[in-house]
Parts: C-alpha cells; sequence; structure tokens
C-alpha cells in the first residue's frame, strides 16, 4: 500500500477508537436508562453500531499489521507498475483518463485511484508509454493506450 493509504487507514482506526467507540458506548448507556432492553430499539441500534465499529477496527488493525507501505519517492521508470500514476487514452471515446495504481484498500475510480487487482490495472502492468493494451469489460473489449506514466 501506498503511504498515502497507510494514513487513511491510520486517520480512520484513530476516529473510531477515539470518537465512535465512546459515542457508541454513551449511546448504549444512554439507551439502558430507558428500561426493558428486550423491546428497546435505541439499544439495540447501538448495540449494531457497536458490534460494526468493534469489526471495522479489528479489520484495520489488520490490514497495518500486514502492510507492506511503499515508498512511491524511490520508484521510477517508464513501466506501469504498483504506484505509477498513468495517462490513459480510450480509443473508443476517445477521452483521456488519470490513474494511480494502488492497493485494493485504497481503490477510487472516482479520485483517479485504480486497485491494482482490477482488469484495468492488471491489463496496464509492464505496459510503457505509446503502447496499446485491451481490457475485457462487461460491455466488450475496450482499447486503450498509454500517454504517460509518472511516478508523482
Amino acid at each position: 500500500m501506498t503511504a498515502e493509504g497507510y494514513r487513511s487507514l491510520d486517520e480512520e482506526l484513530k476516529r473510531l477508537k477515539s470518537v465512535e467507540r465512546p459515542a457508541v458506548i454513551a449511546a448504549i448507556s444512554e439507551a439502558r436508562s430507558h428500561g426493558d432492553l428486550s423491546e428497546n430499539a435505541e439499544y439495540h441500534a447501538a448495540k449494531e453500531r457497536q458490534g460494526w465499529i468493534e469489526g471495522r477496527i479489528a479489520e484495520i488493525e489488520d490490514k497495518m499489521s500486514r502492510a507492506q507501505v511503499i515508498d512511491l519517492s524511490k520508484l521510477s521508470g517508464n513501466q506501469v507498475k504498483f504506484g505509477a500514476t498513468v495517462t490513459v487514452y480510450d480509443e473508443d471515446t476517445e477521452e483521456e483518463a488519470r490513474y494511480q495504481v494502488v492497493g485494493e484498500h485504497e481503490a477510487d475510480v472516482k479520485r483517479g485511484k485504480l486497485s491494482l487487482t482490477s482488469p484495468l490495472a492488471r491489463a496496464m502492468i509492464g505496459k510503457a508509454s505509446g503502447d496499446v493494451f485491451e481490457v475485457q469489460t462487461p460491455a466488450g473489449v475496450k482499447a486503450y493506450e498509454i500517454v504517460k506514466v509518472e511516478w508523482v
């Protein structure tokens, strides 16, 4: 994962532990004060939220403990690999798009972050500027040309 992705997970973990967890504990305590827990919707909702928070904390801690953080400043070259920011030209729509190849949990296509395991990223890996490649999509085969490979 990238250092940015690691920081993002760390921030979410801190928020869950310091803000969300205490808030849900307070909500459970408040709901308990209303009496009968068997028919208390607020209590059950708070307990469900607590379960989700604890599960997410465990998931993030696991990811962070197994993470291999890649320093993008030490990467270079003209071939697409993890961490590269790639400008591609869609030969069908004649539009350019810019993506950074990142780890799975960092992926967010709207922000230009493309998962290393996505079909588009897998097709780009190992290619260089000027190379044309094809990707199988639900709508059929699409052809792209790599315009530029950057290490930002």
